[in-house]
């Protein structure tokens, strides 16, 4: 690990802390990875498999081998972590997207430029790498375990909580860099990833049961507002709704769960 080069960061998105976010808007090899979650599938019995793909706690990953993913689980949490605002990363099955985000011509590069030469310079070059975000995770986690090995004696999943952070921040400045991937490309990566399963349409399989949205008071896709255009100031008690069959019911306890 040395220092990171003035690499450009990942495609250009507009990323914020959590709370940042929140008052702005209210507020071995590939084949052999890859098969290893290949056959996590085959061993599950179809409705369980049906069961797994629709509950985040017992979700088996598509794309990342199972040490990928937990490693996944432990980051997307530090970064979203549950606080007094409501659900963090892993309860909104931020992670889940990730792993289906990935299996998606975005996350295989097909909507990238990736053509040589690529150089260092400002993000207005914009990114400079050859690597899809597939492979940027499939290049960097392990390596980022390894650091975490070699510095802590534990895998990133197992450290605490103050050292996942510390790790994060070496990540986010720029510290730490994996072959020819700096850290802080690949730590930008992950927020903006993260960013987007917290608040995407549950349609793509994070933002479970819409929790990010009721976190902001987003109404979601709802067609029909004329009810309250002329209410200003009024409180909207409608929940948000999702795209289909992610439909919230009406009424004024939707913006709360059920057993509330």
């Amino acid at each position: 690990m040395t220092s990171s080069p003035s690499h450009s960061t990942a495609p250009s998105r507009t990323t914020l802390s959590r709370r940042g976010f929140m008052r702005g808007t209210s507020a071995l090899s590939g084949s052999s990875l890859l098969s290893h979650t290949a056959q996590a599938h085959a061993d599950l019995e179809p409705q369980q498999t049906k069961e797994a793909e629709n509950d985040p706690a017992h979700y088996v990953p598509h794309f990342f081998t199972a040490e990928e993913y937990r490693f996944l689980c432990y980051a997307c949490e530090r970064l979203f972590p549950e606080d007094e605002n409501g659900p963090g990363a892993v309860a909104l099955a931020v992670p889940r997207f990730i792993d289906k985000q990935m299996q998606t011509p975005y996350g295989q590069g097909d909507l990238w430029y990736l053509n040589p030469p690529f150089v260092n310079g400002p993000p207005e070059l914009g990114y400079q790498l050859p690597y899809s975000p597939q492979e940027l995770y499939r290049r960097t986690i392990e390596p980022i375990n390894t650091h975490c090995l070699m510095t802590y004696n534990a895998l990133f999943a197992d450290l605490s909580t103050a050292q996942q952070d510390e790790v994060l921040h070496k990540l986010e400045d720029g510290v730490l860099q994996f072959n020819d991937i700096p850290g802080a490309v690949f730590f930008e990566q992950l927020r903006t990833n993260t960013l987007e399963g917290a608040f995407a349409d549950p349609l793509y399989g994070g933002n479970d049961a819409m929790g990010g949205w009721k976190m902001m008071g987003f109404p979601g896709a709802r067609a029909d507002f004329m009810d309250w255009v002329n209410q200003q100031g009024a409180p909207y008690p409608l929940g948000p709704v999702g795209m289909p069959p992610n439909v919230a019911p009406y009424g004024p306890d939707a913006l709360h769960d059920e057993e509330d």
